[in-house]
């Protein structure tokens, strides 16, 4: 069983960690052969959710040569950002940056406003109302100054709008945090895919879906602009289960970070 650590959230290795918060409390997640949780503090109420995604869950329309590769490398297992204000903010952390600048982005981020959680070395991700409280000069100080609008968008429509949303179907929940300002589809899309646990709502036609494939099937002529993958890709899936599935497991191919772009 692989498991895919591709939330910035995660520490790096060797010692895979973080933070998920739900309504129940707040966990701490280590990640090896297999995910474990461990809950911080006293509380009642289920673990944060972890998805298993199946090769066993493709459809038949998939080329041979990337079945064989998502066959080979077996089940994958994601951990579930339960908490729909993180997975938003988180989104728009890795808007247009490598992974590796949202991952030291994100650990600064929490370090410095977020709560932290006593004997892990490890602090939850800030809340909207302290995001809020934040000025020009904060988000300058852990060089964010460019995504402070966007994230104090964010805040803003959550904190009005949050219980609503959280009663949305998935496919309309996409559509409709498209209306807060600076939020768009790549953003929306990967929020909601972080959230649901369903990839057939992540922008898959973005650039590590595309790379991951083409490096493992290079016999294969992939189109190179993103509307055409995204096409070609959609075509490969009858349900939106075995297109969630084979999204996630193709990221996965990448490696435990699955989102990162390969090294040049």
């Amino acid at each position: 069983m692989r498991v895919i650590v591709d939330h910035p959230g995660w520490t790096p290795a060797p010692e895979l960690r973080r933070t998920v918060r739900t309504e129940y409390g707040v966990w701490i997640a280590t990640a090896g052969s297999a995910l474990i949780l461990d809950r911080v503090g006293e509380g009642h109420g289920p673990d944060p959710t972890v998805d298993m995604y199946s090769p066993m869950s493709l459809g038949g329309s998939i080329p041979e040569s990337l079945r064989s590769a998502l066959e080979e490398q077996g089940p994958v297992q994601r951990l579930r950002t339960a908490d729909l204000w993180e997975a938003l903010a988180t989104a728009i952390i890795r808007q247009v940056i490598r992974a590796d600048q949202a991952r030291l982005m994100y650990h600064r981020f929490c370090a410095a406003y977020g709560a932290p959680l006593p004997g892990a070395g490890l602090s939850a991700f800030p809340r909207p109302e302290t995001v809020l409280a934040l000025n020009e000069d904060d988000f300058a100080g852990l060089g964010m100054a460019f995504k402070r609008r966007p994230l104090i968008a964010a805040a803003e429509a959550f904190t009005e709008s949050g219980p609503k949303w959280a009663e949305l179907p998935a496919d309309v929940l996409v559509e409709e945090v498209q209306t807060v300002p600076r939020i768009g589809p790549w953003t929306a899309g990967a929020a909601v895919a972080d959230v649901t646990g369903d990839f057939s709502l992540y922008p898959y036609g973005d650039m590590a879906v595309r790379t991951w494939a083409g490096k493992s099937c290079p016999d294969i002529d992939w189109p190179a602009d993103e509307a055409t993958f995204a096409r070609w890709w959609r075509s490969f899936a009858a349900t939106p289960e075995q297109l969630s599935a084979l999204t996630v497991l193709t990221l996965a191919l990448g490696g435990p970070r699955g989102q990162d772009q390969p090294p040049s």
